[in-house]
């Protein structure tokens, strides 16, 4: 194996099971992940749900992170909403607060923010939204990253003391413009692809769209789907690709049990 030559987080997406409706194998992604962003029951995850996966998650001392979202269940979060922000900021800052319960009942401690679905591509691009989102972490805990797209709010988010995370998906497709291609049902990607997309993201900061555009990325964290019908085994060869590769996998936040930043696994 190289060197390491440079480091970057890996996340994956958890929690998103309701009832007994289960969505995905948390457990076997959690492996090879450095940090998790947890549903928050808006559009998925239920009490014992969120209990079970933040229990997992600390016991491997992950970096745990609220994926809040739209108040979308039927939708899972991936319906386009329109509120005031004032609605946003509390809409964030209630499911920020559920997370916090289990994570401190486990024993952890919460270690970033990511919105999802809708809210998420609607935040990356909408400054107002944006902001209420990032006011809504600050006051939860401004010492937490939260994750977009990209970081083109960056220099505002610093005046209110938060710091934003660009992410590069490499089981996604990207347009022509540069934004990601959402599949309504995750679909099986090439673990191998995949591998090579994160690694190409990392070290040459770039992918190319649909149509062969090379985009521009600046990233510090890579999401994959443990909701793809191989989730696990895409997990398992894109943290494979990317160490062989030379780059390091650590966290971007706080890790939950110990606290640890930066923190190679």
């Amino acid at each position: 194996m190289s060197t390491a030559t440079r480091t970057i987080d890996l996340n994956a997406d958890m929690g998103e099971s309701y009832g007994r409706w289960v969505l995905g194998d948390d457990a076997g992604v959690m492996q090879y992940v450095s940090t998790v962003n947890i549903a928050t029951g808006f559009h998925a995850g239920d009490p014992t749900t969120i209990r079970e996966t933040v229990g997992r998650a600390v016991e491997l001392d992950l970096c745990i992170g609220g994926h809040v979202a739209w108040p979308d269940l039927m939708g899972f979060g991936r319906r386009r909403m329109t509120v005031p922000p004032s609605d946003a900021r509390n809409i964030v800052l209630y499911q920020l607060g559920a997370l916090d319960a289990f994570v401190r009942a486990a024993g952890g401690q919460v270690g970033h923010v990511k919105p999802h679905g809708a809210l998420y591509v609607q935040a990356s691009t909408d400054l107002e939204l944006a902001t209420a989102v990032w006011q809504a972490v600050a006051e939860f805990d401004d010492s937490l990253p939260l994750m977009l797209l990209d970081t083109r709010f960056a220099e505002q988010a610093a005046q209110d003391g938060i710091k934003i995370v660009g992410e590069g998906f490499p089981d996604l497709n990207y347009d022509p413009e540069g934004n990601l291609i959402i599949e309504p049902r995750k679909l099986a990607w090439d673990p191998d692809l995949v591998g090579s997309r994160a690694v190409d993201m990392v070290l040459k900061g770039l992918v190319m769209a649909t149509d062969g555009t090379p985009i521009d990325l600046a990233i510090d964290s890579l999401c994959i789907h443990g909701d793809a019908p191989n989730g696990v085994e895409v997990a398992r060869v894109a943290a494979a690709t990317l160490q062989a590769a030379g780059i390091a996998i650590s966290t971007i936040g706080r890790r939950s049990r110990t606290g640890r930043i930066g923190v190679a696994i």
